[in-house]
């Protein structure tokens, strides 16, 4: 069965997407850092604290291969640096997936970001000045990455509602 998978930046808009687009296509979406601290019943943050993210990066890849065989039709969210680790963005590439890189400018993420930073333990403690600095040098280490999905959706300036056609329109 097909997997949809949505990855990008934090901030660029996956969760919110992949819950409109499922209502949508009527497939249901599964948020791969929620399926982890499910797997092993502690927080994200937890498990970096405990364990550390060699630990956390494994299972990360072990929980998204999971998700990828499982035998019904899924929308993935990954998280930010899922694409990052043990070779991931080569399952972004396989025959059963549709993978799409929502893709945001620094301007939007900053201005997403900004509103709900205490959330966010990365930017959290950074000025305004040291937060735009922190997403620009991440999307430049990530990009290589984020554009080994099939599809690349720009969300800047575009309701989710668009965002989600957009989409559509590339599974149709």
């Amino acid at each position: 069965m097909k997997k949809i998978i949505l990855l990008g930046y934090m901030g660029c808009g996956k969760s919110t997407i992949a819950n409109k687009l499922s209502k949508n296509i009527e497939i249901p979406f599964v948020d791969l850092d929620k399926k982890i601290e499910e797997k092993v019943n502690l927080s994200i943050n937890a498990i970096f604290e405990k364990h550390g993210e060699i630990y956390f990066r494994k299972l990360e890849h072990e929980v998204f291969i999971e998700l990828l065989h499982s035998p019904e039709q899924l929308i993935i969210g990954l998280g930010g640096g899922t694409p990052c680790y043990a070779n991931n963005h080569e399952l972004l590439k396989g025959d059963n997936v549709v993978s799409v890189y929502l893709k945001a400018s620094i301007d939007t993420l900053f201005n997403r970001l900004s509103h709900n930073k205490s959330k966010r333990p990365l930017i959290a403690d950074k000025s305004d000045a040291e937060m735009k600095e922190f997403i620009a040098k991440h999307l430049f280490d990530r990009s290589f990455y984020y554009n080994q999905a099939q599809y690349k959706v720009i969300v800047d300036d575009k309701t989710i509602d668009q965002t989600v056609l957009d989409i559509v329109a590339i599974l149709a």
